[in-house]
């Protein structure tokens, strides 16, 4: 029980104050008169004055409360170096028994995790947290068990006590750490770029560690190559993207015996490969409606750059008009299909026809250019079975179909076969179809399959669209110069700029219109694995190579017509490797050295400033567990071997009651009593009196 003297005035203070120096004044002129009964005057006005302003006696029941100590545990994945577990956990056990040994304190237990998104260890936000669920007035000290690689430093919250660090880690550790520097986003296909990286040394190095190390670089699915680097410099390595689309680039050495961990021995950037321009050639033959379609659509496309080659004079036209009032120049054919035609990427014949103007050995060329990688698209009118067809031509040894010299030409609406339900280029046109179906074609060039993949058909299933592979290039045939119709919206039109589109991305060899791809996409550490195929059976699993080594199994789920897909959930953050047979391919989750392992050796000078702040101190546990003591609040809570926490006192208030020190009546009593002594003492026992 604690007593406390209050007051509870019965005026206002200013009234209470104003009668005071009405009462000094009082006193003063009785003391300058000489009056001996002044002390009895003192006396009677200040019992008077007290009376006012009502003194009472407050009681409290107070009931003590327990100090609170905050035991932060660093669980983040660079804690699981080396030994820092180990060390981590013969820590807790200590701190746990030690605040048992302390009267009337009780300890909080709070473990730290990675923080989401690859925000590194947020000590600070954990002990902010802490602290919002206890009262202020209770912590008694904060003990943080961490490597000292903490993240969020920005966010320490203003600590009511010390803050001791007791650091993990030994000072022998070193470790070796590949860096990207600096890396494009995106780059041009075929033109070469640049990526910046890093080999360096942390720590007390291993004397066996030489200066020199190989460091393996890897794009894609294609077979890695191996080159020595200095460490310690930025190193530049230049590339050249293959192909559209997401290029991932992988570099990583080898783990290094004595080094802390090998997650930071590898990198991998993604750099998507853009064209610079799309360079097109355009071989029209007669003029026909589907020839503007394509002009039109190729020049809307300020990526493209087209060259149109159309034969507007031919051969067999005599009008004798002499060459030199005609107005069209000598077309540059030699250059083009002799000099530059490698520099083509999409070739396309428009309803060509041999007329001499080609020589055989250029078509020979295109043959050439194709098995070497380039695109051919023939779409084909009625001249594709005639004598004067392509089919007559060198480029029939690369075409997947024959013409039967048989023209349909009734009315019929194009169809997506089995196969092209399940091929990127057509797979999902039947969905933009109008009410009532596609709009009709009115020409179908009746050919045989030769080789290659039938995506569309025309009537009694006769070959509409056929892709084919030919060496290391890619040909298409469409079999009708009718596609304009769909442009035009006849009949409700149908898909033409998407499959056009579509179709013209195969051929460009772009990743999302392969027939048999493996995918991956990462949200956060939700991993989405895709497989697309053209096959009847269902792929097989895919074989997942995690991070630290170990190896997980995938089955795939079928999706739709030739779309497979797999969900897991990442337990770690990294590079992640997927296999399906020749499939292979690479995804990080999140980067794939972690912030956790940017800086992995244990230091405490991140936390220096803010544990001085507090009093606080850093220890290493390398060199003991240290003890703990009580300190004052102020003094250091820190020393050699110790660290402190400050007991608070806190409590809590059970009941309260306030009685008066004096009754009333007692202060009037006493009050009446002192002014009549002092009457009696200035009347009749001293007071002056006047002698003759």
């Amino acid at each position: 029980m604690t007593q406390v003297l209050v007051l509870q005035p019965i005026v206002a203070p200013w009234v209470l104050a104003a009668l005071g120096g009405v009462a000094l004044a009082v006193l003063g002129i009785a003391v300058w008169r000489g009056l001996k009964g002044w002390p009895w005057r003192a006396l009677a006005l200040g019992l008077g004055l007290m009376a006012l302003a009502n003194p009472a006696l407050q009681q409290e029941d107070r009931k003590p409360l327990s100090d609170i100590v905050i035991l932060l545990i660093d669980d983040s994945a660079s804690q699981t170096l080396s030994d820092r577990a180990f060390q981590t956990a013969q820590a807790v056990e200590a701190m746990k028994a030690k605040v048992a040994l302390l009267p009337n304190t009780d300890l909080r237990l709070v473990h730290l995790s990675d923080g989401l998104d690859n925000a590194g260890t947020l000590a600070m936000t954990a002990i902010s947290d802490a602290l919002a669920q206890e009262p202020q007035a209770r912590i008694a000290g904060v003990i943080l068990i961490t490597d000292g690689q903490v993240h969020d430093l920005s966010a320490a919250p203003a600590l009511p006590a010390p803050l001791q660090v007791l650091l993990t880690g030994r000072k022998g550790d070193w470790d070796r750490r590949l860096s990207i520097t600096n890396a494009p986003a995106f780059a041009i296909i075929d033109e070469e770029a640049s990526l910046s990286f890093k080999i360096e040394d942390q720590g007390q190095i291993s004397a066996d560690a030489a200066g020199v190390v190989d460091v393996t670089i890897g794009m894609d699915a294609a077979a890695p190559r191996t080159f020595s680097v200095p460490i310690g410099q930025e190193m530049t390595l230049p590339l050249t993207l293959a192909h559209a689309g997401i290029n991932v680039v992988q570099l990583s050495i080898a783990p290094q015996s004595g080094e802390l961990t090998d997650r930071n021995n590898a990198a991998v950037v993604q750099i998507n490969g853009v064209r610079d321009r799309l360079r097109v050639l355009l071989i029209s033959g007669e003029p026909n409606p589907g020839e503007r379609v394509w002009r039109n659509l190729l020049k809307s496309d300020p990526s493209v750059d087209l060259v149109h080659f159309t034969i507007l004079r031919p051969p067999e036209k005599q009008d004798n008009i002499p060459l030199s009032e005609l107005s069209l120049i000598a077309f540059p054919i030699e250059e083009l299909f002799v000099d530059k035609i490698k520099d083509f990427d999409l070739i396309l014949f428009d309803r060509y026809a041999m007329r001499g103007i080609l020589p055989m050995s250029y078509l020979q060329n295109v043959v050439d250019y194709v098995i070497q990688g380039g695109t051919v698209l023939v779409a084909a009118g009625p001249e594709f079975g005639q004598v004067d067809s392509l089919w007559r031509s060198p480029l029939a040894q690369i075409l997947p179909v024959e013409p039967t010299s048989q023209i349909y030409g009734q009315g019929f609406q194009p169809a997506v076969t089995d196969l092209g339900r399940k091929h990127p280029v057509t797979q999902g046109l039947e969905a933009l179809a109008p009410q009532g179906g596609w709009g009709r074609w009115f020409r179908l060039i009746e050919v045989t399959q030769r080789a290659g993949q039938v995506l569309m058909s025309g009537p009694d299933d006769k070959p509409l669209l056929v892709l084919d592979r030919v060496g290391q290039g890619r040909v298409a045939v469409l079999a009708s110069d009718q596609s304009w119709l769909w442009g035009k919206g006849f009949e409700g039109g149908g898909p033409q700029l998407e499959l056009l589109r579509r179709l013209a991305h195969w051929m460009l060899k772009q990743p999302e219109l392969e027939e048999e791809a493996l995918g991956a996409t990462a949200v956060g550490q939700s991993l989405t694995v895709t497989r697309r195929t053209i096959l009847d059976a269902a792929p097989p699993d895919v074989t997942l190579t995690l991070p630290d080594g170990s190896t997980a199994t995938l089955p795939l789920l079928q999706t739709g017509h030739g779309q497979y897909q797999a969900a897991y959930t990442a337990p770690q953050l990294g590079l992640y490797r997927l296999q399906q047979g020749d499939l292979v391919r690479v995804v990080a989750v999140g980067p794939s050295a972690p912030k956790e392992f940017e800086q992995t050796l244990a230091s405490g000078n991140k936390l220096a400033a803010i544990a001085t702040a507090t009093k606080g101190g850093i220890l290493a546990l390398e060199n003991g567990i240290p003890d703990l003591r009580l300190v004052s609040d102020g003094r250091p809570a820190a020393g050699r071997g110790w660290i402190g926490i400050t007991p608070r006192g806190a409590y809590v208030t059970g009941d309260i009651r306030v009685g008066q020190v004096l009754a009333s009546w007692a202060y009037l009593l006493l009050v009446a009593l002192a002014s009549i002594f002092a009457w009696w003492r200035e009347g009749r026992k001293g007071s002056r009196v006047a002698r003759p």
